[in-house]
């Protein structure tokens, strides 16, 4: 039986098991640990974790005879991908076979090691890479070594997106396109699953869109998990910036996930592309609670750019952990409002790691055409049908409304990403809900309100 089976929740199970599947079809097997309420705590690649060069030495001392720590690749700066190899003979499980146990919380296990709650070992195996991090922690401290996190614009119990795409019969954006070029060349970067070509040909607000097609979308118009989401966040930003020069990579490839050794090194094309916004649709919980360690060596790189800003969901687990990148402090975290814009959505994070709130529920906009069926609860089964536009909610698409309103106001002003970002954030602030936050509504120009 897979871990994701064992999953409480029925629709976290589901989620769970299209990751699960994707990466197997790259043979990469995927172990995940359950949270309290059913989901999914955190997924990660076996086998395998992130470590920093400078501790290799330590950390092999830890592991001793036990095992070999091989290094497969530099990820960034100091960030190394590290392999787990047994020596030849010796009779044991691999690295693999006890670290997809349920560690029955939310992930806050650090230094832990109970046998059977953290994938612990019995007499004769090998000990698991959980417990292998657990020694390597209690030993030298937790930031020197990490799981090979997946991050994912897939849910893990509500997730981003918060809902599977639903059939919309009133061929209109919403919020509505601004007219005129609002944030005319500005440049951003999205970091997601990549475009629909026949969307963006045929959708007026989406002309000039580039960047890698959506493995997603099949050529006889079937649309699979995830598929398309990469084309409606684009025209989310569009609607607020007409004019804004925008790549969308397909940077999650694998069902609307990859692996942070993966993606983080794909993020630095943008900065070969001239990016003023990053623009990054990923929201996942960790192991611990602890900062992504390869994004954190990114977020370096950012730094030296000067005035470029990196905006990011907040996630939708309507918890007030934090999600990462979200909860790295220099990046803009958003949440999302309900329909009535007004109060927080059922699904959004919330709290401290959450720097503003835009509408992010039943928002309408650009996707593909072609036949979807649902995988996850409670609709599982039902073919739905597209013809170039979506609803869809989740903090994936409040997200792009303020990206969107950062390059009209950089267009308008002249500001750097940075100067627009707290421009806008202070007059978030100046309106927040109370009870909710700080709120930023979707507006053309400076005072047009849509």
């Amino acid at each position: 039986m897979a871990w994701h089976d064992n999953l409480g929740n029925s629709k976290a199970r589901h989620e769970a098991a299209i990751i699960v599947r994707e990466f197997a079809g790259r043979s990469i097997d995927i172990g995940g640990v359950a949270s309290d309420d059913g989901g999914a705590a955190f997924m990660y690649a076996e086998g395998q974790f992130l470590a920093r060069e400078q501790y290799l030495d330590d950390i092999r001392a830890v592991l001793g005879d036990r095992a070999q720590a091989v290094v497969v690749k530099r990820v960034i700066r100091d960030v190394l991908l590290v392999k787990i190899e047994f020596p030849a003979g010796n009779g044991g499980t691999s690295a693999e076979s006890n670290d997809s146990a349920s560690e029955s919380n939310t992930g806050n296990t650090e230094g832990s090691g109970s046998p059977e709650g953290n994938g612990g070992t019995t007499e004769g195996e090998q000990p698991t890479l959980l417990q292998f991090l657990d020694e390597i922690h209690a030993t030298h401290g937790p930031r020197i070594a990490a799981l090979d996190h997946v991050v994912t614009t897939a849910p893990l119990g509500s997730g981003c997106p918060a809902t599977e795409p639903q059939e919309v019969y009133d061929p209109k954006p919403y919020p509505p396109v601004c007219p005129g070029q609002g944030g005319d060349g500005v440049r951003i970067y999205v970091a997601d699953t990549g475009i629909d070509r026949a969307t963006v040909t045929s959708t007026p607000w989406l002309d000039g869109v580039t960047g890698d097609d959506d493995p997603s979308i099949a050529a006889d118009g079937t649309i699979l998990s995830y598929g398309g989401h990469g084309t409606f966040v684009a025209g989310v930003i569009r609607s607020m910036a007409p004019g804004a020069e925008i790549v969308v990579k397909n940077v999650f490839d694998t069902g609307g996930s990859a692996l942070e050794s993966d993606f983080v090194p794909k993020l630095s094309e943008g900065f070969t592309y001239g990016a003023e916004i990053f623009h990054v649709t990923v929201a996942s919980p960790t192991r611990g609670n602890l900062p992504l360690m390869a994004f954190e060596a990114w977020l370096e790189h950012l730094s030296q750019h000067k005035g470029v800003v990196c905006v990011v969901p907040a996630g939708n687990n309507n918890e007030r952990k934090p999600c990462w990148p979200g909860g790295f402090a220099g990046i803009l975290s958003v949440g999302a409002l309900s329909t009535d814009w007004r109060s927080r959505a059922y699904f959004s994070n919330y709290g401290g790691p959450v720097d503003v709130y835009a509408p992010g529920q039943n928002l309408v906009n650009a996707f593909a055409t072609g036949s979807y069926t649902c995988e996850v609860d409670p609709f599982k089964g039902e073919v739905r049908k597209f013809s170039g536009l979506a609803q869809w909610s989740g903090t994936s698409f409040s997200t792009p409304i303020v990206t969107g309103l950062i390059a009209a106001r950089m267009a308008r002003t002249g500001e750097s990403g940075q100067e627009a970002a707290a421009a806008l954030l202070a007059q978030a602030r100046a309106q927040a809900v109370p009870g909710v936050g700080p709120v930023l509504l979707p507006r053309c120009g400076d005072d047009d309100r849509i």
